[in-house]
Formats: structure tokens, C-alpha cells, sequence
């Protein structure tokens, strides 16, 4: 290796570290040093970089290593998706180093780096994401019954003259017949009121 590519490759390793204590923030801060190299190839004149795309696929690993390293803390879901798209990205950075063929990177794609950001973020701001995927509808399930009972038993009973009179006949209609009388079998055949105030008193108890 000549004396450019050291510097560079020092430069990308520091860069990838600061993730490990501050994942969004040292994230995006991997990501602008993995573009530096570009400018430093430029300003710096010290042996060159030979085979520019290899060694820019070797040094990506740093980084993706260290954001590894975090996903790996975080709970199964999110995590187990990290690791898989990880492996992913990583056959394909070996098929690359084999074929050098830099159409097998597009095969490829970094999706775990747009993951990792996108969980960090999450966290970041203390939000969690949607339990749902493809096929499963239990994140949305319990509204969609709610919204299905609100349309059938207040909205399409009538034409409403405007949105107060509407929002009024809502608010009657949670407050009375949704949770005083309407029982509910996930509840034991209670209605919500009753649940809660069952639930509060063995708690208080």
C-alpha cells in the first residue's frame, strides 16, 4: 500500500467510529468521511491509490462492521433484519472482490446502511416503529374493527348537517354505548369500563 492510501484508510477507519457512541449522528458521519476519499485522492499526492474500487469496497466494511456492532445491540426484530441485510451486502462485496464486476454490486445493494439510519433515527428520538410486515395485520387490526363498528353504528345511520353535529354524536357514542354497554369477548364478555375498573381495583389491592 503507498503512503495515500494509509492516510485514507486511517481517515475511513476514524471516521467509522464515533457510531459506536452516537449511532444517527456518527452514522452520517461515516457515511460523508466514505465519500472523502474521493476529494483526498485529489489533494493528496503520496503514491496514488491503486485499484481505486477494491480498496474502497475493503474499507466500506470498517464501517459496516461498527454499525454491525450496534444493530447487534438492539432488540430481535430490527436487529435480526440488520444482520440479514448485512449478509447481504457482504456476499455481494465478495462476489465483487472475485468478479470484480461492479454490476454485481448493483445486485446488491446497501440496504443496510438506509436500515441502520432509518433505526437509529427511531431510537434517536425515542419512537418505535410499526410491529406490522407484509402479511400481518395486528398493528392495525384493533382500529380497523373500531373504525369498522364507529362507521356502521354512527355514520352511516344518518346524514349529518355538519362536522359538530358529527363529533358530538361520536363522543356519545364511545362514551355511552362503547365502553359502558357494548361487551367484548377479548374482555371476558365485560365492557371497557368494567374491565378497568376490575383491573384497577385488583391492582390496588
Amino acid at each position: 500500500m503507498t503512503t495515500e492510501m494509509w492516510i485514507i484508510a486511517a481517515v475511513r477507519v476514524a471516521g467509522s467510529l464515533p457510531v459506536l457512541r452516537w449511532p444517527l449522528a456518527g452514522a452520517f458521519i461515516a457515511i460523508f468521511v466514505d465519500l472523502s476519499d474521493l476529494f483526498l485522492r485529489d489533494w493528496i499526492d503520496l503514491g496514488g491509490v491503486k485499484d481505486y474500487q477494491r480498496f474502497d469496497k475493503s474499507l466500506d466494511q470498517v464501517y459496516m462492521a461498527t454499525f454491525l456492532l450496534v444493530a447487534l445491540r438492539w432488540q430481535a426484530t430490527p436487529r435480526n433484519i440488520a444482520v440479514a441485510l448485512y449478509a447481504f451486502r457482504l456476499v455481494g462485496s465478495i462476489a465483487f472482490e472475485l468478479t470484480g464486476d461492479r454490476a454485481v454490486l448493483i445486485l446488491f445493494p446497501n440496504a443496510f446502511e438506509y436500515w441502520f439510519i432509518f433505526v437509529a433515527a427511531l431510537k434517536h428520538h425515542n419512537l418505535v416503529g410499526s410491529m406490522g410486515r407484509v402479511g400481518a395485520c395486528g398493528d392495525n387490526a384493533a382500529m380497523e374493527s373500531f373504525f369498522s363498528l364507529l362507521q356502521k353504528n354512527v355514520l352511516d345511520r344518518q346524514r349529518w348537517s355538519n362536522r359538530e353535529e358529527l363529533r358530538v354524536a361520536i363522543v356519545i357514542w364511545i362514551e355511552r354505548t362503547y365502553h359502558r354497554r357494548r361487551r367484548q369477548r377479548g374482555l371476558g364478555r365485560l365492557t371497557p369500563i368494567e374491565y378497568e375498573t376490575l383491573n384497577t381495583a385488583a391492582h390496588a389491592a
